[in-house]
């Protein structure tokens, strides 16, 4: 009898039912909430890059705390989930609640989502949530809420103790539903605005040709890799290449990164029979995924960066730089060198679990480092990338001028090193 006892303990079953020292009463079978917190534990126990850590916090000792606090409701059984996964000290492995999980695969998408059209960032310095953009056309724009805004309040709620995600996900919502939110515009007295949410296209891929007296460039933006990304940017490298553009100014700011197939897609649009990630998961490292033979624009570039640029934006970012084919331009990187996967649990929410590190093509791991820029360019970063008033992309125009200058000047061979100085604003990265 005390061996099928063990036996049905190693299986992991929990037994609720008290052990008479006689006999032994029928087992309870586990309800929907304690099964969706058995399923959870079980994806991070099978998946989670490290093993270490989870034999670390004691993983089975997790499982069973989590299962011995009283679950009758989704509620509990997310917040059991919550508890159970905030030892590893990850947080990108996380739960999302049915309406998270829906708005994120929505954005994987990339069409549109039902919101207020907010681009939003959080400040390093102290944490506040403030505002990037306006999408064009949003309920945002319309209000003309400036970029370099602080959110102060959604509903009430401070977006600075909710985190960037959070506050993302209160200002979405169904089309013609209504959200106050306090912002404090730059050099303004803060005020109260009410929003009514509409369907807002997310043009993850935006382009047009910059022209001045002596060169014609291309301007490529995208702000995140979702499912039609890849496609996007190939027509807008097709398009630009008819235009007879001489270079190409790619603009990563603030892009978070999204699908990783995606990114490696669009890196594949740029590098040729190279090296564009390594990846390590709880086995080992992997095979260096390559870039095809195939490539879509092979003329100079360089690519603006961030501390908005992250994950998979990084993966193409450390591709370029590493194999010589883009000098990045701008501030470091966020510093995201981990991969998750997401995973459909039985009630409709997600589970998103670290499954793998990656490392850029000349070994690099970037987790919590980022990547340093080539050149930095001036503080403060403006906030309004891809506008006339943007700083960076006028010193992003004129570095690729004078490289492309610098190519069409046959000189004899110096007999010393020569730079050309090309705005005061730029500085070599120390």
């Amino acid at each position: 009898m005390q061996q099928i006892i063990s036996m049905l303990l190693g299986l992991g079953i929990f037994l609720l039912a008290l052990i008479q020292p006689v006999s032994i009463q029928p087992v309870i079978a586990l309800n929907d909430g304690q099964q969706l917190v058995l399923e959870a534990w079980t994806l991070v126990n099978e998946g989670y890059l490290n093993p270490q850590k989870l034999d670390e916090i004691q993983w089975r000792k997790q499982r069973q705390k989590a299962l011995e606090k009283p679950i009758t409701t989704s509620f509990q059984a997310y917040a059991a989930i919550d508890a159970m996964v905030l030892p590893l000290a990850d947080p990108y492995t996380r739960l999302l609640r049915p309406k998270d999980f829906e708005a994120l695969k929505i954005s994987n998408l990339g069409s549109e989502i039902n919101g207020v059209g907010l681009q939003l960032g959080s400040r390093n310095e102290d944490n506040e949530i403030v505002v990037i953009s306006s999408l064009e056309g949003s309920p945002a724009a319309d209000a003309n809420i400036a970029s370099g805004s602080i959110l102060l309040k959604v509903n009430g709620e401070s977006p600075r103790k909710l985190g960037l995600e959070a506050t993302a996900a209160k200002l979405r919502g169904e089309t013609g539903s209504e959200v106050v939110i306090k912002i404090q515009p730059p050099n303004e007295e803060s005020k109260e605005i009410t929003l009514e949410r509409r369907s807002v296209d997310l043009r993850p891929v935006r382009t047009r040709r910059l022209r001045n007296e002596l060169h014609t460039l291309g301007y490529l933006r995208i702000t995140q890799f979702s499912e039609g990304v890849p496609e996007q940017v190939k027509e807008a490298l097709q398009e630009l290449s008819q235009k007879e553009i001489e270079g190409l100014v790619l603009d990563l700011r603030n892009n978070s990164g999204g699908l990783v197939s995606s990114g490696l897609a669009v890196a594949d649009a740029f590098i040729s029979d190279k090296p564009i990630v390594e990846t390590k998961n709880r086995e080992g490292i992997n095979d260096p995924i390559p870039a095809s033979a195939n490539i879509l624009y092979e003329g100079p570039m360089v690519t603006l960066v961030n501390g908005g640029t992250a994950s998979a934006s990084e993966i193409l970012a450390g591709a370029l730089q590493d194999n010589g084919r883009s000098q990045l331009l701008g501030d470091k990187t966020f510093g995201k060198g981990l991969i998750q996967s997401l995973t459909n649990l039985s009630d409709g929410s997600g589970l998103a679990i670290t499954v793998a590190s990656y490392l850029t093509p000349n070994g690099r791991d970037i987790q919590n480092l980022g990547i340093e820029p080539d050149r930095y360019l001036q503080l403060p970063e403006p906030l309004n990338p891809g506008s006339s008033e943007d700083r960076w992309l006028q010193d992003a125009e004129l570095y690729m001028g004078a490289n492309l200058d610098k190519e069409n000047i046959e000189v004899p061979e110096p007999e010393e090193s020569t730079e050309i100085s090309i705005d005061n604003k730029i500085m070599e990265n120390p």
